[in-house]
């Protein structure tokens, strides 16, 4: 089941996006920032238990522009489609708002590509997005692939 994320769901969020953030595949993310940012998520919950098993973040950049962060799967759910239908709902919830781009960094291109967006040179990213980039580990050595999806509004 998918639904926006509570505050109750944070710790979870946290520990799913730590598992990849160990392995490089994800950037960390501090509690304190998802906290922040907690309003931005979607979850997919596990009807049997109630756990985690996983997220995406839609975060608004500009008047028309998005950014899809931290999806993330837990391993044991990998291959469910888990990952496909939060990327929809993301996607869905950035039409409704009119945002006519959404972009990501990511390390998997071709999930991406599989929704139609295309690959960009990462300095075409307006300098609003920099800011975050600037605190990132990996500054200014980024080894993410900028992905651009035009929506159709």
């Amino acid at each position: 089941m998918i639904r926006k994320a509570a505050i109750k769901d944070v710790n979870a969020i946290h520990k799913l996006l730590h598992y990849y953030d160990k392995k490089g595949e994800l950037l960390p993310r501090p509690l304190s920032v998802l906290y922040d940012h907690v309003r931005d998520f979607s979850v997919w919950e596990d009807e049997k238990d109630g756990k985690i098993i996983g997220c995406c973040a839609l975060q608004f950049c500009w008047e028309d522009l998005a950014e899809i962060r931290s999806l993330a799967v837990h391993p044991d759910h990998l291959g469910k489609k888990i990952g496909t239908k939060l990327t929809e709902v993301v996607l869905s919830e950035a039409k409704a708002f009119a945002i006519k781009k959404v972009f990501a960094l990511t390390y998997r291109p071709e999930f991406f590509k599989r929704f139609g967006f295309v690959q960009i040179d990462i300095s075409k990213l307006p300098l609003k997005i920099w800011s975050d980039c600037i605190l990132c580990v990996k500054f200014p050595d980024c080894d993410e692939v900028a992905m651009m999806k035009e929506m159709d509004l």
